[in-house]
C-alpha cells in the first residue's frame, strides 16, 4: 500500500507517502502526522530515531476553528495542552523521513507534510489518494472488503503488530498515546489466540 500510494495522482501521492508511513511504522493518528515538524524528528544516519509529538492538526469545519482555517493546532489527544509523547521509530521510517525532507523540504513553520502552497492536505484529498492506492494494490475482492479501508487503519495495524510481536501492553499503549485499559479493550482480538506463544515464553523463563 505504501508503494501504491506513490502512484496516486501526479505528485500528491508521492508527497503523502511518508505521512502514511508515519501512521504505520510509528502508529501516529492522522492528525498527529499532519502536525509533525522537522524539529520533532530525531533522524540519525543509522539506527533507531524518535518522534517527539507535541501538536496535532485535526480537520474540522472552518466555523469552529480559531484561525478560520480547516485545520487548527491542538494538543495531543487525551493529554493536557503542554504534554508531549516520544515515539521511537525504526531505521526504515528514519530513512523514509530523511528522504522526504531531502526531496520536498518543509513548510515555513517546519511541518513535513503540506501541499505545494504550504497548506495541510485536506482529509478528502488524503482519502482520495488512499482509495486510489487501494485500487492499485489490491484485488477486486480485497477492494470491496473492509481491508485497510481508511488511512486510520494503518495505525490499527501498527498497534496490532506490536501486540502480536509480544511487546508489553504498557509500552504499546505509551507509544500509541492510549491508556492501557483502552488499548486492551480496543485491541483485545489481537491478544486472543496467543496462548501457545505465552506458554512458550513462560516455560523458557522457568527453565533459564
Amino acid at each position: 500500500m505504501l508503494i501504491a500510494v506513490t502512484y496516486a495522482g501526479r505528485t500528491r501521492g508521492q508527497m503523502m507517502a511518508a505521512m502514511f508511513a508515519c501512521m504505520y511504522f510509528a502508529g501516529l493518528r492522522p492528525a498527529e502526522a499532519a502536525g509533525l515538524r522537522e524539529a520533532n524528528c530525531d533522524l540519525p544516519e543509522t539506527g533507531w530515531g524518535a518522534l517527539t509529538l507535541k501538536r496535532t492538526r485535526p480537520e474540522s469545519n472552518k466555523r469552529y476553528t480559531d484561525s478560520g482555517e480547516s485545520n487548527d493546532e491542538r494538543g495531543l489527544k487525551h493529554r493536557d495542552g503542554k504534554a508531549t509523547r516520544r515515539v521511537p521509530i525504526s531505521p526504515e521510517l528514519v530513512a523514509i523521513l530523511r528522504d522526504h525532507i531531502d526531496r520536498y523540504g518543509v513548510a515555513e513553520d517546519g511541518r513535513l507534510f503540506r501541499t505545494r502552497t504550504g497548506r495541510t492536505f485536506p482529509g478528502s484529498t488524503v482519502s482520495m489518494v488512499w482509495k486510489q492506492a487501494r485500487s492499485y494494490a489490491f484485488t477486486p475482492d480485497q477492494v470491496a472488503s473492509p481491508l485497510a479501508r481508511r488511512p486510520y487503519d494503518l495505525r490499527h495495524a501498527a498497534v496490532s503488530l506490536r501486540l502480536n510481536a509480544g511487546v508489553h501492553a504498557p509500552e504499546v499503549a505509551e507509544r500509541a498515546g492510549h491508556g492501557v485499559d483502552v488499548l486492551l479493550k480496543v485491541y483485545a482480538k489481537c491478544i486472543y489466540g496467543q496462548h501457545e506463544a505465552a506458554n512458550k515464553r513462560i516455560l523458557e523463563a522457568l527453565t533459564t
